[in-house]
């Protein structure tokens, strides 16, 4: 049948333009449709009678998963073919390159790997909110739209979260793609998204040392070895990584998923937030673990019992990101009180939570501010300290709680920009009280309430405390 496709071919109502790649199951045709301008590409399956009967199999994935997904981080599907006749799928063309492009100038600086590795840790938050798994994250598999956005591709290994697994029905074996494959998918788990942080981690781990963490392996045998195997540290193959690259690589790549990052906005959240990692003896390590280590390990996974109630959505919601706005210099003890009282219990309702604490330094839209107060300390060290005295009460352990201080004219614009860019899924923010300037120029609580793209709690001063002690901003509006 591949011997008739030819350019200039008509089906379906499409005209083949070009081949533009030729891979081992399938082949990517440009074409165009009569009545349409914008640029496509078909993909369609090489049938022969040696062929892997799970790549056949993963292209009914793909026709079934690809309609059910939107936005920016996945291509837009235009038709399918009938397998009756000719199955094939019609996509929009995406005319950048893949990641993969660029493993021939690694190891790449640790900005440009963090860059690359938010992106597509933001591609994935949103695939796991559409309740798909991806199981094949490689830097083939990820290309960028101009303006910078990772857009995921081919999701023939994919899960879909309400629809069948074709793949597990049909097949016993691990499938994926040797480098890149969780420890979960060797064991033939394909519930928990967070395979796809592992397979990232395996991903950060190349761009930053210019290897692949568990070489290549073409066996079963060869893949369980990660199962209780740990790579060499990058800083072992790499002395420019630093300590906090370091830590996030080596918690993608946790055996068990529990100690890896719960969320791909989790993941996110710290590649761009590099001062914020809290280190762990992860972060210093130089050499792989010992043989004693390796052998109590190799042990343990044998009486592990899988999850089997994960799903995409279902992480997502066992794990949100959390964020609280308060002013720990202007606003009144009564207030703040109150909003560690509602923040404690978002997290006691949410165990996997993670928070961030918010302030915003506002500043002037013209003039340059002092960075420095009356006695000549940093401003922003100051308002860092005070948020940490705030949140200690909480008791959170290392690796849940951050903080941050925001530079900006507008507050309320600034915390529904940090919500937006770093996927928060709650937002808590104390409000002062009422008074006729605040009335007639708006407040930054209903300005975050009416833009914010998260669930927001507006948190106030118990009346009687409020009126004693004065109310304050929180944050200032």
């Amino acid at each position: 049948m591949s011997a008739a496709r030819r350019p200039g071919l008509v089906l379906d109502g499409y005209v083949l333009e070009e081949k533009i790649h030729q891979g081992s199951m399938a082949e990517i045709w440009r074409v165009r449709r009569p009545e349409a301008a914008e640029p496509l590409v078909m993909k369609i399956p090489s049938f022969r009678d040696t062929d892997d009967p799970a790549a056949l199999v993963g292209f009914e994935v793909e026709q079934m998963i690809l309609p059910t997904l939107s936005g920016i981080h996945v291509p837009r599907f235009v038709a399918a073919g009938d397998w009756s006749v000719q199955p094939y799928i019609v996509l929009e063309h995406l005319a950048g390159p893949s990641l993969r492009a660029r493993l021939d100038a690694t190891p790449l600086p640790p900005e440009e790997v963090a860059s690359y590795g938010a992106r597509i840790a933001d591609a994935l938050h949103d695939l796991h909110g559409q309740h798909v798994i991806h199981l094949d994250v490689k830097p083939s598999n990820v290309m960028f739209r101009e303006g910078g956005a990772a857009v995921l591709i081919d999701f023939g290994l994919s899960r879909h979260d309400r629809l069948p697994d074709l793949l597990a029905e049909q097949f016993r074996l691990p499938i994926g793609t040797g480098p890149y494959i969780s420890p979960e998918q060797i064991a033939q788990i394909r519930n928990d998204p967070r395979s796809d942080l592992f397979s990232l981690g395996v991903v950060l781990y190349y761009l930053a040392t210019g290897e692949r963490p568990f070489g290549n392996p073409t066996s079963v045998r060869g893949l369980r070895q990660r199962l209780y195997r740990d790579p060499i540290p990058p800083r072992g193959l790499n002395p420019a990584c630093p300590p906090w690259l370091q830590e996030v690589i080596l918690r993608c790549l946790e055996v068990a998923p529990g100690k890896r990052y719960q969320t791909a906005a989790h993941l996110a959240f710290d590649l761009q937030h590099p001062a914020e990692v809290p280190l762990t003896g992860r972060a210093s390590r130089l050499a792989r673990d010992g043989a004693l280590t390796v052998l109590k390990r190799r042990l343990r996974t044998h009486g592990e019992e899988p999850d089997l109630g994960r799903s995409a959505s279902g992480q997502l919601s066992r794990a949100p990101l959390v964020a609280v706005a308060l002013d720990p210099s202007q606003g009144s003890e009564a207030l703040l009180e109150a909003l560690l009282l509602a923040t404690r219990r978002v997290l006691e309702t949410e165990p996997g939570a993670r928070l961030a604490c918010l302030t915003v330094l506002k500043t002037s839209r013209i003039a340059m501010d002092s960075a420095l107060d009356a006695e000549g300390r940093s401003v922003r060290v100051q308002l860092l300290v005070e948020l940490r005295h705030w949140a200690r009460p909480l008791g959170l352990g290392v690796g849940r709680v951050t903080h941050h201080v925001l530079e900006a004219p507008d507050p309320g614009s600034a915390l529904v920009e940090f919500a937006a860019a770093n996927h928060v899924d709650h937002l808590v923010v104390g409000s002062r009280g009422s008074s006729t300037l605040r009335r007639y120029l708006g407040s930054v609580s209903s300005h975050v309430v009416a833009q914010a793209p998260c669930t927001v709690t507006v948190v106030k001063a118990p009346a009687r405390e409020a009126a004693e002690r004065g109310g304050g901003p929180a944050p200032p509006s």
